[in-house]
């Protein structure tokens, strides 16, 4: 990553009206831990790049990228392989 990239960061909460709309709720208190130096953090942490056909999140730690969402015209593709797990919280109906 050059330090260009790094000035187009933006924190995880830009990415997450794509991350609502695949998992139909609000993402941003997600936790996920990076599979490459197993740092925990939630997605609002995480460095979003939004330029391209997509988002990319990368660690807040080590940089490496840790999901991609794209939208197309037929459907929502995700890749997660980048992170060793997702914890989604249960939140109660008001």
């Amino acid at each position: 990553m050059t330090t260009d990239d790094a000035a187009a960061a933006l924190d995880g909460n830009a990415a997450a009206g794509a991350f609502a709309e695949a998992f139909g709720a609000d993402m941003t208190a997600t936790m996920m831990v990076c599979d490459h130096c197993g740092l925990r953090t939630a997605l609002a942490e995480q460095q979003a790049y939004l330029l391209g056909p997509g988002v990319t999140l990368r660690c807040a730690g080590c940089g490496d990228v840790v999901a991609r969402i794209v939208r197309t015209p037929a459907a929502i593709w995700l890749d997660l392989r980048g992170s060793t797990s997702w914890c989604i919280p249960i939140t109660a109906d008001e």
